[in-house]
């Protein structure tokens, strides 16, 4: 058996183990790694060690610092908080508003759960209280997480352009961002339609009583304290189980409130600052080119310094059970690409006949993979798969791969998946557990069955 063989059989075991029981995807990726490249590559460990991506690391500990402060202090509250009252009370954009909080969430930096964990009590409980479908509320935060997923300051979007460097494709970041933004948007389109947005429209509420009840249900809102050790956060369950659901006071970073107050409302120095930081770290980042890490960092630092005390544990809440997962996952990339198995699966698919035909079977392999696993640890591994398929096919590099990201991103809306799990865990109380979990995974087996084929057909199939 060849080494691209053993690379990809490991590979597979990786993602089952990592599947069927609680540990870390990233951990189980160093094994793999360590393992195959010693004795099927005969790499020594330097060499091993050496495919990590230092970048990458840097980026996501910058950003989830930077994120972690911002909702220790609440500017995540006052985000909220703004956009529902820019509905004036219109019940019908309520679910529209949650999409975009969520979008903006992830855009900035955010990791997926960690956004539907923190927006996905608000819109449930939205969505009992004025009769809006659950399905619909749930999986509107969902593609929104999804949505703004893949902006160039975005963990995914920071991930899937430094794999594509790496690989040595041409840079497409707005490409896949604008790609995923509308895939999901359109999908969130025709889920308000199927499942009664129509209704709403015209339905109006006292805006200031909808934010003051909004708040109430945060501090009575019901919140997962499970712990995924893929992503590490939020609740993945493996079977077709429901998970339970515990009532715990919110973590967003204010103080329980039962009822809007005039401290609710006022802006902080603090929540300012913040403010100011996300825009700068954008600003500095894209329109001068620099490392998004370091000024993602340097800018939680400076409001660390500002006010030592505040934060003086809030680097605990940066996202490292997502850092391991990547650094494991990103060294396993290298031995795969070592030991040629891109090129092996490249060439199979496009031996096929068609290259269209192999990106069409990859689009299923990531959506079917990620409904079960983790997203952010198959985009290192999927992507450089399918560069022989843009060297021999004639397919757009940037098209491609976003054809990829989004196939293996739009099916987390899964029970089985972190975002579908904690949409679960969080159901109002105006639906049974048992039926919102066949909801869920009825839509999530339809996104799963068409999803990559309409991606597929939408990206791909026009610019072959």
């Amino acid at each position: 058996m060849g080494p691209e063989w053993v690379a990809i059989l490991a590979l597979i075991a990786l993602f089952v183990v990592g599947t069927l029981l609680p540990i870390n995807m990233g951990a189980l990726a160093y094994v793999a790694a360590w393992l195959v490249g010693m004795y099927a590559l005969n790499l020594d460990e330097k060499e091993i060690l050496g495919g990590i991506s230092a970048d990458l690391v840097l980026t996501l500990i910058g950003v989830t610092y930077l994120f972690a402060i911002a909702r220790q202090n609440g500017t995540v509250d006052v985000i909220v908080r703004s956009a529902v009252r820019m509905v004036g009370g219109r019940v019908a954009l309520i679910p529209w508003v949650m999409f975009a909080v969520t979008a903006l969430i992830t855009a900035i930096g955010a990791a997926s759960p960690a956004a539907c964990a923190i927006i996905g009590p608000i819109a449930l409980g939205f969505a009992g209280r004025y009769k809006i479908s659950p399905l619909m509320m749930g999986m509107f935060v969902v593609h929104g997480a999804q949505a703004g997923g893949f902006s160039p300051i975005s963990i995914y979007g920071t991930i899937t352009n430094s794999v594509m460097q790496d690989s040595g494709l041409p840079d497409s970041e707005l490409v896949i961002f604008f790609s995923s933004l509308i895939v999901n948007l359109v999908l969130a389109a025709i889920l308000f339609f199927a499942l009664g947005g129509r209704k709403l429209i015209g339905v109006r509420l006292d805006a200031e009583e909808t934010v003051d009840e909004v708040e109430a249900d945060e501090a009575r809102g019901y919140r997962t304290d499970h712990t995924d050790a893929r992503s590490g956060t939020g609740a993945s369950p493996t079977t077709g189980t429901a998970p339970t659901r515990t009532a715990t006071l919110p973590s967003t970073g204010t103080a329980p409130r039962g009822t809007a107050t005039a401290t609710a409302d006022r802006v902080t120095r603090d929540q300012v600052l913040t403010l100011l930081a996300f825009v700068g770290v954008a600003t500095v980042a894209l329109a001068f080119d620099k490392n998004i890490g370091f000024v993602a960092i340097t800018a939680a630092v400076l409001l660390s310094a500002l006010s030592p005390n505040a934060y003086r544990d809030t680097v605990k809440q940066i996202a490292w059970p997502t850092v391991l997962l990547v650094a494991g996952v990103s060294t396993y990339a290298t031995i795969l690409t070592t030991a040629g198995s891109p090129e092996f699966v490249g060439n199979w698919a496009a031996g096929l006949g068609a290259a269209a035909i192999g990106a069409l079977i990859l689009c299923y392999v990531g959506g079917v993979v990620s409904a079960f696993a983790s997203s952010t640890a198959l985009l290192p591994v999927i992507i450089p798969i399918a560069i022989p398929l843009v060297a021999e096919g004639g397919i757009h590099a940037g098209v491609f791969v976003a054809a990829l990201a989004v196939s293996s991103t739009i099916v987390d809306v899964s029970p089985f998946s972190t975002n579908g799990a904690l949409m679960l865990a969080n159901k109002p109380d105006t639906i049974s557990e048992t039926r919102y979990y066949k909801q869920i995974l009825t839509y999530s087996v339809i996104v799963v069955i068409a999803g990559p084929l309409l991606v597929w057909a939408a990206l791909v199939l026009p610019n072959w």
